[in-house]
């Protein structure tokens, strides 16, 4: 691992790891290990979608693939935010099979094909765990 290369990385980077990291951890345990509808299980959802929330917009201000401006990846930030308003409301409105769509939604999008495009050549994952 390059862990100078981490260390070099702008705050916008050091806010979006801080955060996508934790909501990997809770979310793979809210989706596949949680009783749903427990107690926990909704204090937990929300510091979740709190954290995705952040991530998302911290990932806006990331702009290492296309220096200075946007890039194609930056498609999961609004995908994102909007799977989270969608769990919401429709947990809300009592839609326990759209919430649970929405959160895998979230889930797979935002954090597994996201995160997983991190480990393309190239960018910053790939350059401390790979490279």
């Amino acid at each position: 691992m390059h862990l100078n290369l981490l260390l070099r990385q702008p705050l916008q980077v050091w806010v979006h790891l801080a955060t996508v990291l934790p909501a990997f951890v809770l979310g793979t345990w809210l989706i596949f290990l949680s009783r749903k509808g427990s107690r926990i299980h909704r204090k937990l959802g929300v510091v979740y979608l709190t954290l995705m929330v952040i991530t998302a917009i911290a990932a806006v201000f990331v702009r290492q693939v296309n220096p200075g401006h946007w890039s194609w990846i930056h498609l999961f930030v609004p995908l994102t935010l909007w799977g989270v308003w969608r769990a919401i409301t429709a947990v809300r409105a009592g839609n326990i099979k759209a919430h649970q769509r929405a959160m895998l939604g979230v889930y797979i999008g935002g954090l597994l094909i996201a995160g997983s495009l991190t480990f393309v050549p190239g960018r910053l994952m790939y350059d401390m765990f790979i490279r």
